[in-house]
């Protein structure tokens, strides 16, 4: 008689595949299971994991990331084993996984982003945010970008809180921005930025804005920075009034804004400038290259559900400029042989389990946590009760579950396709002297780390100790 799938005799095997909060966080919820008995191993594409909170979060926020504190406690488990610098998909494949876990949970993000649809939006100097934050926070694939800051104005498109972090990091007093773990890459261009003014559109009103209020109270703190607020944006129609009056969020940011809008310019050196009802038209090129932004003018409509939307009026402006970062949202792709829903560009799932989208029908074993199972939404704590939800499903699942054949099992057998496949894997003791190196770095600079940005740097300094 086989023995209980999850029990000390018989622990389920389980693969996560990312290693960013979301990964965590689901690998936490399931050993806070007392009555589970199982073994986890993080694959992640990088060596060094965390995910957006290395990669994502501005450099001048290490609040933030002071969780991975909570994420290291996790990885340091017996349980838990971690592969970096290995792909799913080209170092290990789903039908590599499948026959040595019970159950494998896709924790991978939204890696991509969403296009703005307008003419001239390909012109050299027009750019995702993403790319922007992956640049100044050394993402190894964004770390050869060239962002020629020689120009005066940059444009944002988006007003939540990446549009936030990207208009602060350009201007920032650099001096400032040396004592976090912003990439030196980064720092020495932005030492020689030009840019005096960013410019950032909202599509909607100051009551409709994505962006969370203590973001909003940071541009009104940077030295030197004036934020500028055109007072007739703030004139709220009668819907975003009842939004002002239910809404803590909403009403504490437009009394924000109405702040700024009155103390206007103080002739600082740089300034923000904050518009609503401005959506991009047209990105408008020169010699090949981006020079200016035609802008239109909206206004607000309700649809049948009682939502405001933006609508173009048909009025429009044209604004000198150097770049565009867009920033209107982000969007997951596909893994190879995992369900993906076009539609919502997520893996095809119910309450985390992955369904197949032809049929509906649940995929044996095989879950999702985190923006691959919701779509971009939230911060990086929401994604903690959204794997616990997810660990819950499996829990449930356990019962019903054949898992793998017994002579799968062993954990080995992973490590030996890896050296096979992927000898120059990184396990977590391999990132721990990589993270020795770089916060040895820091401490000597009077920074929290000094990151390492190419792969090949990482392994090489993985090999000597």
């Amino acid at each position: 008689m086989e023995l209980p799938l999850g029990t000390a005799d018989r622990p389920v095997r389980i693969a996560i595949i990312g290693a960013g909060p979301a990964a965590f966080y689901a690998a936490e919820a399931l050993l806070k299971r007392k009555e589970l008995a199982c073994s986890i191993d993080f694959f992640n594409r990088f060596p060094t994991p965390f995910g957006l909170v290395r990669e994502g979060v501005a450099p001048d926020h290490q609040s933030i990331k002071a969780v991975t504190r909570v994420y290291d406690k996790i990885a340091a488990s017996p349980n838990v084993r971690y592969f970096g610098n290995v792909t799913f998909g080209l170092d290990v494949t789903h039908a590599d996984l499948k026959p040595l876990y019970d159950q494998i949970i896709y924790a991978v993000g939204a890696q991509s982003d969403r296009r703005m649809g307008i003419p001239g939006e390909d012109l050299v100097g027009s750019f995702p945010a993403t790319e922007f934050v992956g640049w100044y926070n050394g993402r190894p694939d964004y770390a050869d970008l060239v962002f020629d800051l020689s120009c005066e104005r940059v444009v944002v498109v988006g007003n939540g809180n990446v549009a936030m972090d990207v208009a602060r990091i350009l201007v920032s007093s650099p001096d400032e921005l040396a004592q976090t773990d912003i990439a030196d890459h980064a720092l020495a261009q932005l030492r020689q930025s030009q840019v005096r003014e960013v410019v950032m559109l909202g599509r909607r009103g100051p009551a409709q804005a994505a962006f969370t209020t203590p973001e909003l109270k940071e541009f009104g703190e940077l030295h030197g920075v004036d934020v500028i607020v055109n007072a007739a944006d703030l004139e709220l129609d009668e819907v975003s009034a009842e939004t002002v009056a239910t809404d803590r969020t909403a009403a504490k940011n437009v009394e924000l804004l109405r702040t700024y809008a009155q103390r206007g310019s103080t002739g600082a050196p740089r300034r923000i400038v904050m518009r609503f009802f401005a959506s991009p038209a047209e990105i408008i090129g020169q010699d090949g290259r981006l020079a200016a932004v035609k802008i239109e003018r909206n206004t607000l409509v309700t649809d049948g559900g009682g939502v405001l939307k933006a609508r173009g009026s048909g009025q429009f402006e044209t604004i000198e400029a150097g770049i565009v970062l867009r920033s209107v949202g982000y969007k997951g792709v596909p893994l190879a042989g995992v369900p993906f829903d076009e539609s919502t560009n997520t893996i095809a799932n119910v309450a985390g389990r992955v369904v197949r989208d032809s049929t509906g029908e649940s995929v044996s074993g095989e879950y999702v946590v985190g923006w691959i199972k919701r779509g971009p939404s939230g911060v990086i704590g929401t994604n903690k009760p959204d794997a616990a939800a997810t660990v819950s499903a499996m829990v449930e699942d356990l019962a019903s579950l054949p898992g793998i054949a017994q002579d799968q099992r062993d954990p080995a057998l992973i490590e030996a396709l890896l050296q096979e496949r992927k000898p120059d894997y990184v396990g977590w003791p391999d990132w721990k002297i990589l993270d020795g190196h770089e916060t040895g770095l820091g401490s000597t600079q009077g920074r929290p780390r000094v990151k390492v940005i190419e792969v090949a740097e990482m392994l090489e300094i993985i090999r000597q100790g």
